[in-house]
Order: structure tokens, then sequence, then C-alpha cells
């Protein structure tokens, strides 16, 4: 990122706090636009959230991975040319979001953990707060799980979730009701199909959350957390749950809807690809636990599961598929997070598509596409690709490169 990009995002994030400050019409209507989303506007809904109707029939998520929050604009920036230092901090991670936001447009923002930099925060209430800030004052759906830093600073793992889970506009939960679970923030949310078709009763694209955990407790195995059996058994009886109230009655389907899973720690699987069967770049060794607790057997097990979409290891942003399910990483997000001078950060965005009838009614997901945007002069994408789709799953398109 240069400079004249890093000033352009400081002064964009001091008009919007001037906006937000004044509660001004102009804001009003700009999250009246937002909610809208063009023809139709995907919505979350009493019962969950909803694809778009309109032409599109589309459901947009934006991820944000490792943002590493501390303390606003006295936190300053890690791996940013000399001449930037000056006026980088947590504000330009804010300024990003926003700017994100307003290119993108998306219907669920998913923070991917590692959210603030505990060591760094001086209140992890404060930072929590300034962090999530956008999505909050833009009232957009939200959705966070938490990483390995999330709980180093005046609030334990399980006091971070608990305040995530209160805050406005957030779909984010603790834990599934009723169930004995290892960890904080597994749950799953479900996006309907559009208002007035046959489906708009059903879930038609699931996503599932799970605390992917710190570090090993086990003092044999060094390393970080994995995803332990009690949430790979919720994550089973839930997936069945939803693939049997697809393919039932009313508007019973043949196959299950897609399923895509969000959490912080790449698993070992990630490590199985190079540079001929990704779309992306490895720039750091894949930081998973250094014991493989078979989610990923899980996830292929279960059927419905298109992708899974982590951070954590900042300086990859890759996707590879593996056993028919896509492994992505988003690419380091936050500017208190380490990167890597003159490498953009950036965030990954992924778009559902429906399949229409003959008939011209919305029906099921028929397409699910991936690209990144990037926080240079221009919020660059590049890497678009199919990462899913009912004809040709997988397919690698052209890298491209547009304002």
């Amino acid at each position: 990122m240069d400079s004249f990009s890093l000033l352009f995002s400081s002064l964009l994030l001091l008009i919007l706090a001037a906006a937000a400050a004044d509660v001004s019409v102009d804001s009003r209507e700009e999250r009246s636009a937002l909610q809208r989303r063009g023809e139709g506007g995907a919505a979350a809904t009493p019962g969950g959230l909803r694809f778009s109707g309109g032409r599109r029939g589309e459901f947009k998520i934006l991820q944000v991975a490792d943002m590493h929050y501390a303390d606003g604009k006295s936190t300053g920036c890690l791996d940013v040319f000399p001449n930037q230092t000056a006026t980088c901090s947590d504000l330009n991670t804010t300024a990003f979001v926003y700017r994100v936001i307003r290119a993108e447009r998306p219907d669920l923002v998913v923070f991917t953990g590692d959210n603030i930099f505990g060591f760094d925060a001086t209140d992890a209430t404060k930072s929590l707060d300034m962090a999530f800030a956008p999505a909050v004052t833009l009232e957009l759906p939200w959705a966070a799980v938490l990483g390995n830093h999330d709980q180093e600073s005046t609030l334990s793992r399980e006091g971070v979730m608990r305040h995530i889970v209160r805050m406005r506009h957030t779909l984010s939960r603790l834990n599934p009701d009723g169930t004995d679970i290892d960890g904080f923030g597994n749950y799953n949310l479900e996006v309907y199909g559009s208002e007035g078709s046959s489906l708009a009763n059903k879930s038609v694209l699931n996503l599932y959350f799970l605390d992917s955990g710190d570090y090993s407790t086990v003092p044999s195995i060094p390393g970080y957390g994995w995803i332990k059996p009690s949430q790979q058994l919720w994550f089973e009886r839930t997936s069945s749950r939803l693939q049997k109230e697809y393919m039932s009655k009313p508007e019973a389907q043949k196959n299950a809807a897609p399923g895509l899973v969000y959490f912080h720690i790449p698993l070992p699987e990630y490590s199985s690809f190079d540079a001929s069967n990704f779309t992306g770049v490895r720039q750091e060794g894949i930081s998973s636990a250094s014991i493989n607790s078979g989610f990923f057997a899980t996830m292929v097990e279960a059927g419905d599961v298109k992708a899974v979409f982590t951070g954590h290891d900042h300086l990859n942003d890759f996707c590879g598929k593996l056993t028919g399910i896509q492994l992505c990483y988003a690419g380091g997000f936050g500017y208190h997070a380490y990167g890597k001078a003159g490498w953009s950060r950036r965030a990954r965005v992924v778009s559902a598509y429906l399949e229409k009838s003959v008939d011209g009614e919305w029906r099921g997901v028929k397409s699910i596409k991936t690209w990144k945007r990037l926080d240079d002069q221009n919020l660059s994408t590049i890497d678009s690709q199919v990462l899913w789709s009912k004809g040709n799953n997988g397919r690698r398109r052209k890298r491209s490169t547009k304002n």
C-alpha cells in the first residue's frame, strides 16, 4: 500500500467518524442503501438471512481475517514502508473495513479471529468495540469467531465471545443451546431462499462457525489448538439436520444445500497444495495444529461442505480444492498484524448465486464464487474464481483487476 492510499484511508475515516457522530441524514441514507443491496436486497429475517430477489439472486459475504486491533490511533502498524509508519495505525484497518464494505455492499460480514491483538489491547472491551464498529455503525449483519490472540487482554476467551454476542447487529452466538461443547463461538446460520419463491422457507445456503481454539492444552502436544470431538459431533448433527430439512417436504430437494465453514486456524490439509494446484499465493508455512483431529474427514463425510475459510497465516491467501472441498485463506487484513511491506492488506469476498427455473422463479444455489479486494489505491479485485457450481466444480478463471 502506498503513502497516497494510507493518507486517503485516514482522511476517509475522519470523514466517516464525523458523519457518525453527527448522525447525519447522509449516514442514515447510506445505511439504508447498504441494507437494501439493490434489487430485492438480501437482509436478516426473524428466521435468519435471505437471498436477494430481483435480477441477481445473490448472497455476498465479506471475510475479514486478522484485524489484530489494539488501542486505535495510538497503535502503530507493522510491516509497512518506513515513510508510512508515522501516519499508520489501527485507524487504517478501520478505514479499510469501511472502504471494502462500500465497494462490495455485502449481505454479511464475517470476522474470522484475531479480531484484537490482546497483548497490545489495554482494554479488550474497547478494542472489540472499535474493531467491529464499521459493521455496527452501518447496521450490517455480522458474525465472528475467535482466534488465538483475542483472549490475551482483559477478558477471558469466554468473556470475549460473551461481549461479541451482546453487540448490535451481530448474529454471533456463544454456543448452541443445550449442547456440551468445547470452545466458545460454535454456531450456524441459515440463508433462506428468495422472498416469494417456493424455497423462501428453506435454508438454501448453510454457514458453520467453529472455535478452532488458541493453543494446545495437552502438555505432550505442542503448538496451536484444534477442533475437538464435541465440536465435530455438533457439526455432524447440525449438517445432518439441515440436509434432512432441505430434502424433506414441502418442496423436497434432491441434493443437500451447500455449506460454507469459517474458523481461524487452518487445518493440516492446507499443506496439501503447491503453486500448481491453488489460486493465490503461499508465502509462509501452514501454521496448523501439530496433530490432525480429523475435522476435514468429518466435513467430507457430511457431504454438504463446499468451502472452508480461515485466517491465521497472514501472508497466505490461496484457495485449493481437496476431495471436493475448497480450502481458502483470506490473507491478512489488519495493519497491526504482521504482513509484508508493499504487499497490500486484503479481504476475501464470497458470493453465492441462485438458479432460475424456466418460469423465472429463483431456486437453490447454482454457483459460489470468490475474489479478493486489496487495500491499494484502486481497491483492486484479484483472483476471481468459481469455488463450486452444479456444473463445473472449482473452475479457475482468469486473474483480473478492476476498480
